[in-house]
């Protein structure tokens, strides 16, 4: 016989903070609230960049990863703050301890967003009121606005969220994904980014309803088991728990190797922390993750281990960007002794298709960079899919968040 608990539908919530980071400047600072205004790296420079901006300057047509001289020029008066990140951490971390006062189901996703399993403490009876609830005390009592998708699993549950902002509620059913997703250009379904949007193409599936009526045999050739992850989801389905522990039980990956002598040459270890960064990149591209602490460890020719680590904003998933870190955190705490181990691990782990990142003031020059040489559009959307900067889900225009 079912229990009660099992025959229950699953209401899953998705908490996204619309405009976060603008978003908190404004709760801090009243004065800034009601008129074009953005957080950009460098201000006093034209080619800082836009880490995010408020509605009022999305409404001119201003929009996140736009240069300060581009924004000015569609707006002269628009005022800009440099980016305060501790002040969005501990924004951030009262916003998931208020989500924990209703459960202890809550899943943080990245600094503005949560997955929140209701399904125990009201389901599909007091979904709304609950929901409505959550959005208002975040509103009240820190000043910040959000939108949160309802849906039976996290999959349209994410991308109900993105449906409706600022300041959306919006529920997606099952029975809602022919008439509202399949219609849609698969590059619109979350987790699918430009380049699997081209193999999917080339295999004649252009819509998100394509791929749910496609063949799994066809779909597993062109993307393997992402692709049948995806193909799932087209079709409504996703799994996934909301797990409170995600970010502790997601197994870290790392590699390590003892020196064939005992090191003392700093050139020589770049080198085989390039070729540890390497290898650690190359398995979470097969396994299709990312993580937000990199840690290295020496070990000494008398044996003794030390580790040091250092936690990042966005999730890391690339060679040069694992190294980078990896390389100044030997620079700053190696201290001359004989080296016989190097190790890197990555950890806090999480599924490309989930990775999510927030323009910092550590990579707003890298997206500039990468916009020239490679003759992108301008605006970088904030979601990735596996491999690739991919559109967000539902977005209906720049700068959505």
């Amino acid at each position: 016989m079912r229990t009660n608990h099992d025959s229950r539908a699953k209401v899953i919530l998705h908490l996204d903070m619309n405009s976060f980071f603008a978003s908190v400047e404004q709760a801090h600072d009243p004065s800034l609230k009601g008129i074009p205004m953005a957080v950009a790296g460098n201000p006093k420079h034209r080619r800082g960049i836009l880490v995010t901006c408020s509605y009022e300057a999305r409404a001119l047509g201003i929009y996140t990863t736009m240069t300060v001289g581009e924004a000015r020029r569609l707006c002269p008066d628009l005022v800009i703050v440099p980016p305060d990140f501790e002040k969005y951490r501990a924004a951030s971390t009262a916003i998931f301890d208020m989500l924990r006062t209703y459960t202890e189901l809550v899943e943080p996703v990245s600094i503005d967003e949560a997955y929140i399993d209701i399904t125990e403490i009201g389901g599909l009876t007091n979904a709304i009121g609950i929901t409505e609830e959550i959005q208002q005390r975040i509103l009240r009592e820190l000043d910040l606005p959000c939108s949160i998708g309802i849906a039976p699993n996290k999959f349209l549950a994410k991308t109900a969220s993105d449906m409706k902002k600022p300041m959306g509620i919006t529920i997606l059913r099952k029975r809602e994904i022919k008439k509202l997703l399949w219609p849609l250009p698969v590059i619109e379904m979350h987790g699918i980014g430009k380049s699997t949007e081209k193999k999917l193409n080339e295999i004649n599936i252009k819509t998100i309803g394509d791929l749910a009526q496609s063949e799994e045999l066809t779909v597993k050739l062109a993307l393997g088991k992402n692709g049948l992850r995806l193909r799932e989801r087209a079709r409504g389905n996703d799994f996934r728990p909301v797990d409170p522990e995600a970010a502790e039980e997601r197994k870290s990956v790392g590699s390590s190797t003892t020196l064939p002598i005992d090191e003392t040459d700093e050139e020589e270890c770049f080198k085989i922390f390039k070729w540890l960064a390497n290898k650690v990149a190359t398995r979470l591209k097969k396994e299709h993750l990312a993580g937000t602490v990199v840690m290295i460890q020496i070990r000494t020719a008398d044996w003794q281990n030390q580790t040091r680590s250092r936690t990042v904003l966005n999730p890391l998933y690339k060679e040069e960007e694992i190294y980078k870190v990896a390389k100044e955190l030997f620079i700053k705490h190696w201290t001359r002794e004989q080296i016989l181990l190097l190790g890197i691990t990555v950890s806090n782990i999480i599924p490309m298709s989930e990775l999510h990142e927030q323009l910092s003031i550590y990579n707003y020059e890298k997206h500039v960079s990468e916009e020239k040489i490679n003759g992108l559009v301008t605006q970088i959307e904030k979601k990735f899919g596996t491999g690739a900067i991919q559109k967000g889900s539902f977005k209906k225009g720049r700068g959505n968040e």
